[in-house]
C-alpha cells in the first residue's frame, strides 16, 4: 500500500464525529495503534475521532466468515489506536465511502463489522444513510443499571447498562454542563462493571421523544457525536418513558440531539434499532509513509 507517494486517504463525518479513511481492499497495511493514534492527532496528523480501513472482508482474518454476506469489512480503531467493535457513525461515512468510489449505489448494502454485519440503506442524491444496528442489550432490571454509577467533577449519577455491540453507562442530568469538559474518563463504578472500557452518555429531555447528549467515548474523548450511543439513548430513554416496542407491538422513533447536529433512532416492534442521519466526504489525498512508520 504504501509508495513514493504515499497511502490514499479520505477524511469524513457523520454529525461531525469524523474519522479518516484508509482504502486498503486487499488487507495489505499494517497499521499499528502508534499510527492510527497518530494519524487522528488533531495537530501532528490529520485529525479524527477515529480510523476507518476499508478492507474486503474475505481479506481480513477476522471478516472472511462474513464474506458470503459483506464484501466490505469496516476495520475500526479509535482514535488511541485500540481497537472497537463498532461504530453506529462509522457505518454510515464508510458506506458513503463505498458509494462515492463506486464500489456501492443507493439502495441496501451490507456491511461487516466486528459486531458483526450491518445492513445500510443509502438515499438517493447524496440524501441520509440508515443502518439497521441490531438490538440493544439491556442487563439491568431497571434504569438504575444494577448499582452502577458515573461521577464527574463532585456529581454522581446512577447508569443505565446498554450494550449496542459495544458497551454503554447512559446517566439522566438536568444539565448537560453537568458533565464537565469531558476531557477524561469519567469514574464508572464499580470498576468491574465495564472490564473493557465503556462509552459514558449525559442526556436530558428536549421534549416528547426528544433528547439530547454528550457522550465520552472509550479512546476518544469527548466527541461530536457517537452513532451507537445515540442508539443506547434512544433504548434508555424509551424505557424510561414506559415504551417498549417489543412489548407493545408498535415501533417508536426519538430524535437524539448531538452536539454535531441530529440523529432519527427508531427502534421497531422487533427490537431492531435503526438510525438514521447524514454522511458527508470533506476531503482526500495521501499520507507521509513516515507518519505511519
Amino acid at each position: 500500500m504504501t509508495s513514493a507517494a504515499g497511502v490514499p486517504f479520505l477524511k469524513g463525518h457523520g454529525t461531525e464525529n469524523d474519522f479518516v479513511i484508509i482504502p486498503d481492499p486487499d488487507g495489505l497495511l499494517d497499521l499499528s495503534p502508534t499510527a492510527v493514534a497518530r494519524l487522528c492527532d488533531r495537530r501532528a496528523g490529520i485529525g479524527g475521532d477515529g480510523v476507518l480501513r476499508v478492507v474486503r472482508s474475505a481479506a481480513h482474518p477476522e471478516a472472511k466468515h462474513m464474506a458470503a454476506e459483506a464484501e466490505w469489512f469496516m476495520d475500526y480503531r479509535n482514535g488511541d489506536g485500540s481497537v472497537a467493535e463498532m461504530c453506529g457513525n462509522g457505518t454510515r461515512v464508510f458506506a458513503r465511502y463505498l458509494e462515492r468510489a463506486g464500489l456501492a449505489g443507493p439502495g441496501d448494502l451490507a456491511i461487516a463489522t466486528r459486531a458483526g454485519v450491518r445492513r445500510i440503506h443509502i438515499a438517493k442524491n447524496g440524501g441520509d444513510i440508515t443502518t439497521a444496528m441490531g438490538r440493544a442489550q439491556l442487563t439491568g432490571p431497571d434504569e438504575t443499571g444494577d448499582g452502577i454509577t458515573v461521577s464527574v467533577a463532585g456529581h454522581t449519577w446512577p447508569v443505565r447498562k446498554v450494550g449496542m455491540g459495544n458497551p454503554h453507562a447512559v446517566a439522566f442530568v438536568s444539565d448537560l454542563a453537568d458533565a464537565g469538559r469531558l476531557l477524561e474518563a469519567p469514574e464508572v463504578r464499580p470498576a468491574t462493571a465495564f472490564p473493557d472500557g465503556v462509552n459514558v452518555e449525559f442526556v436530558v429531555s428536549r421534549g416528547t421523544r426528544h433528547v439530547a447528549l454528550r457522550v465520552h467515548e472509550r479512546g476518544a474523548g469527548e466527541t461530536r457525536s457517537c452513532g451507537t450511543g445515540a442508539c443506547a439513548v434512544m433504548v434508555a430513554a424509551a424505557r424510561r418513558d414506559g415504551v417498549d416496542p417489543r412489548r407493545d407491538g408498535t415501533a417508536v422513533t426519538y430524535t437524539v440531539d448531538v452536539p454535531g447536529g441530529r440523529l432519527e433512532i427508531t427502534e421497531r416492534a422487533d427490537g431492531e434499532i435503526e438510525m438514521s442521519g447524514p454522511a458527508e466526504i470533506v476531503a482526500e489525498g495521501s499520507i507521509d509513509p513516515a507518519l505511519l512508520s
